[in-house]
């Protein structure tokens, strides 16, 4: 029998109960740990631009934990002004949150790097670089006067290692700058607070589809929901020791 949420909450997991900003809520592997952290008792404070998917997600979290105070808001990250405004009303609501999981990431059209369409490549490094340093630049001061606060920041083995992913030249170039950009910035926290880039590894998400091959089998990768049960702990039990890491979940 799978554990209640009763049981849960009960979990060494809950030891104290946070709130976690997740960027990309609506899908994948945001909405699979959204969910996760939000049966053990957490708060989910989240965005994404699709208000339909939002709100079938409102509805699962008030199923799972109907007494926390989650609050989901349409915004796409690649705009300041909407960042500015959705920092604003998390303030508002006295949710500042205990971590970040910068999650919003987009993949281009496999192709040569030359042929790839303008649009198409700006997409890729507005929502996977300036869409996570929006989010930081208006959250960290909210954050600082805590003196605490964990920032993960979703990267790839794109970023570590380019090999594999040939013909994905501006996907591979955001998550190597997520991977700088998450090192620079370790160095700039005050104490008690910490930065890390975290690799999925590979999961079965509409982004892997889309890369594979006609021979894509989902069976062979590992599901959102069953990824975020093994990260939901990681990621909650990180600490200032881990600043400037970068992490692989396998």
């Amino acid at each position: 029998m799978a554990p209640t949420t009763t049981d849960k909450a009960s979990s060494t997991m809950v030891a104290v109960s946070k709130k976690v900003l997740i960027t990309g809520v609506s899908r994948g592997l945001g909405r699979a740990l959204a969910l996760e952290l939000a049966t053990y008792g957490h708060t989910v404070i989240g965005c994404s631009r699709d208000q339909t998917k939002l709100d079938s997600l409102q509805l699962q979290l008030s199923k799972v934990s109907p007494n926390a105070n989650h609050l989901l808001l349409s915004i796409d990250v690649k705009c300041n002004r909407s960042v500015e405004e959705f920092a604003r009303t998390v303030m508002e609501n006295e949710l500042i949150p205990d971590i970040i999981v910068n999650n919003a990431g987009v993949a281009n059209k496999r192709s040569n790097m030359w042929e790839i369409d303008v649009q198409d490549f700006d997409n890729v490094i507005d929502t996977n670089i300036k869409g996570t340093t929006n989010i930081l630049r208006h959250f960290i001061p909210l954050m600082i006067p805590y003196n605490q606060g964990i920032i993960v920041n979703i990267s790839s083995d794109a970023g570590r290692d380019n090999i594999p992913y040939k013909s994905l030249a501006p996907y591979c170039a955001s998550k190597w700058g997520i991977e700088g950009l998450s090192k620079c910035i370790a160095q700039e926290l005050p104490k008690g607070m910490a930065i890390v880039a975290l690799d999925p590894g590979i999961i079965h998400t509409d982004m892997l589809k889309s890369w594979m091959a006609g021979d894509y089998l989902p069976s062979q990768y590992q599901t959102p929901e069953h990824w975020a049960t093994k990260a939901a702990p990681i990621i909650l039990n990180l600490t200032t020791n881990n600043n400037g890491a970068s992490l692989t979940i396998n």
